[in-house]
């Protein structure tokens, strides 16, 4: 391992320590139920207790209002597949798509550690790059975080399609899916398997989005190359460039709306706790409902 390495779980050994202190853990687990729930025992009912778990039998018998009360069973697996395709290694500030990728990647692996949940790891650009199957404990999660911060892909371009044709293919069962990338994909291949998936996984979209992806500055005539093909093009930023990034975001959106599949959005080079705390509060938000 070098330096580098070591000095980039360093800086997200702090980070994980600021997450520690936040609301961030408890909310990870009130948006990610386990996998089923166990009888506990009966209690007497309180303000606020689900009305679907009066056992309205032992309230027969004791003449007053009686509850179920269940523990949740602690078994949950979380995958994140992670692109790691040359569009990730772009950015228009100090850090890089792919590190803030990376930040979220390890901080998401230490919260399902640390509540001592399965942890998988998937990365993918136009193949499969690695797999780290689900499992628990420091040592696996070390394992996780070496990859998440020292993996090279081989290939330079994208193919969700093939990512999901892996995870679709794996045995887990109840497992939280996080798919974290730009989702910038010219086929559309992937949206039949998208479907499919969110109805084998918990599915989340993690979208990380750059400043010049929302607008960019006019700085007139700019050549730019796709990092993933290579090919170059000129354009006049002066003209309605936005129109078509605008819309390509829009597409995903109603991609992801039409699948039913939670979108979250994440700025390169931001602070992303607090979007994570509002997304988790969300769903669970949604779960109550």
């Amino acid at each position: 391992m070098n330096n580098d390495i070591r000095n980039q779980i360093k800086k997200i050994t702090i980070h994980t320590k600021r997450i520690m202190q936040s609301t961030l853990v408890g909310d990870y687990l009130s948006a990610f139920k386990g996998s089923g729930l166990d009888f506990d025992q009966l209690r007497e009912y309180q303000m606020g207790d689900d009305i679907r778990f009066i056992d309205w039998n032992s309230s027969a018998k004791s003449n007053k209002l009686m509850v179920k009360q269940f523990i949740e069973e602690r078994d949950r697996t979380i995958i994140l597949a992670i692109d790691i395709s040359a569009s990730s290694d772009y950015s228009s500030d100090h850090e890089l798509r792919s590190q803030t990728i990376a930040q979220v990647a390890a901080s998401l692996a230490f919260i399902a550690t640390t509540n001592k949940d399965k942890v998988g790891a998937l990365f993918f650009s136009s193949e499969i790059e690695k797999w780290i199957p689900p499992s628990r404990g420091k040592g696996h999660y070390a394992k996780i975080l070496e990859s998440i911060f020292s993996i090279k892909p081989k290939q330079k371009s994208t193919c969700i399609k093939s990512a999901l044709n892996f995870l679709l293919s794996l045995k887990q069962r109840n497992s939280i899916l996080f798919m974290l990338s730009d989702w910038i994909d010219d086929s559309e291949s992937y949206v039949k398997l998208l479907k499919i998936a969110r109805y084998k996984f918990d599915f989340i979209g993690i979208r990380f989005l750059d400043a010049c992806e929302q607008k960019l500055p006019l700085y007139g005539l700019i050549d730019l190359e796709d990092p993933e093909t290579g090919e170059s093009v000129t354009i006049d930023t002066r003209k309605d460039t936005d129109t078509f990034l605008r819309a390509r975001q829009l597409e995903q959106n109603r991609l992801f709306k039409k699948q039913k599949i939670d979108l979250l959005d994440l700025s390169v080079g931001k602070p992303f706790v607090t979007p994570l705390i509002q997304f988790f509060h969300h769903r669970t938000r949604k779960q109550i409902r």
